[in-house]
Order: structure tokens, then sequence, then C-alpha cells
């Protein structure tokens, strides 16, 4: 797999390298020692959810309170996904910058989102199924809600019509209300990774 830092520092993309055969296809997702040799953070799973929408449906920005923190490593397992990261921490030098990747079960490429960031997605097929591996159990009440049509972010949805939200998140606070309220974590609390480790991370193959 080759492990990638995002353009906001301490997200990473991961994207597998496929063995193919007669058979089909084999790929790695995850390995925790390619993991933490990329990131230089143990990434330890305490719980795995997995979302199912329909197409058009706009999830997000969410992101959780520190503590706890909840890191997540997020991939697309059916359907296709507009994937946006977000960097939330307040102080941060990146603070509001995003990313965006693609996400399918045909590429298998995923994200990893450490404390301090946001996330969301657009489902572009109905049923697209998102599985979330997280560092942490789900603690009522840390979980935060943003505006993922903040215009001050402008994230590139490229909608051909009104999305598909829940009520909460269609009546979430904007990036510079929720800072404003100091409802994010900040950029003290959730450091970047250490400056000496790489960058890119490519991991051997197996069968």
């Amino acid at each position: 797999m080759l492990i990638t830092a995002m353009t906001v520092p301490g997200a990473y993309r991961i994207e597998p390298e496929p063995i193919t055969d007669t058979r089909g296809r084999f790929f790695e997702s995850v390995r925790a020692g390619a993991l933490l040799a990329a990131t230089g953070r143990h990434f330890e799973v305490r719980q795995v959810n997995y979302s199912v929408s329909r197409r058009n449906t706009l999830r997000g920005i969410h992101g959780t309170t520190v503590p706890p923190g909840q890191a997540k490593f997020i991939t697309c397992v059916r359907g296709r996904a507009l994937d946006i990261v977000v960097d939330i921490r307040a102080g941060s030098p990146t603070f509001g910058h995003y990313d965006v990747t693609y996400q399918s079960p045909e590429t298998g490429t995923a994200v990893y989102l450490p404390d301090g960031f946001g996330h969301a997605f657009l489902a572009l097929t109905d049923d697209t199924c998102m599985c979330y591996l997280c560092s942490t159990e789900y603690v009522p009440g840390t979980m935060i809600e943003l505006d993922a049509l903040d215009p001050d972010l402008a994230l590139p949805w490229d909608l051909a019509e009104p999305p598909i939200r829940s009520v909460k998140d269609a009546a979430a606070p904007t990036l510079a209300q929720a800072a404003e309220a100091g409802l994010l974590p900040t950029y003290q609390q959730c450091p970047t990774r250490p400056l000496s480790l790489p960058d890119t991370h490519v991991v051997g193959e197996s069968s």
C-alpha cells in the first residue's frame, strides 16, 4: 500500500496495490505497523461503524471533541463517494484547509484522520456504504457537527441539486461560528506527527 500525506498536515491517503489473478483481486486495506511508520501514531480499533446512503446524500462535517478524540480510518466498501477532510483545529496554520478523495471499492483508497479533523462525504450512487474504523468508542455529547455547505469553506461538492441531509447537519454552525463558540479542538491539543517521519511509506505485497 502507498500511504501519502494529504495537503492538510496530519491526515493521510492510503492507496492499496491489488494483486490480481484468475480468482479476482487481493489487497491490504490497513496494516498497523505501516500506518505507525507513516504517521507516527498508534491506531487501535475500538469501534467499527457503517453508513449506507442514497445518492446525493451529504453527511458531515463531523468531528470529535478532545478529549476524548477519535481517529478514523475510512473506506468506501460499496458505491462511490466524494470524501473531504477538513482541518478544524483552532489555531492551526492550515485551519479550514481541506483535501478531496474519491473513494470506491474498485480503488480501495482510504483516508486516515487523527484527532482534530472533520470529515464529510457526498454519496455519488445509491446504496453507498462507508466503513469507519474508530480508535475510541462513541461517547454521547462529544460529536462536533459543522455545516458542509459553509460558504467560507466553499467545499467542492459540485452539486446539481440540493443534497439530502439530516436535520442536525443542516442546522450545524459554520466553522467560524463553532470556533467563536469554543466548540473546536485546538492545534495544541492535536499536534501533527513528528516531522522526522517520511511523508510516504510503501508496504510490500501479500497474497
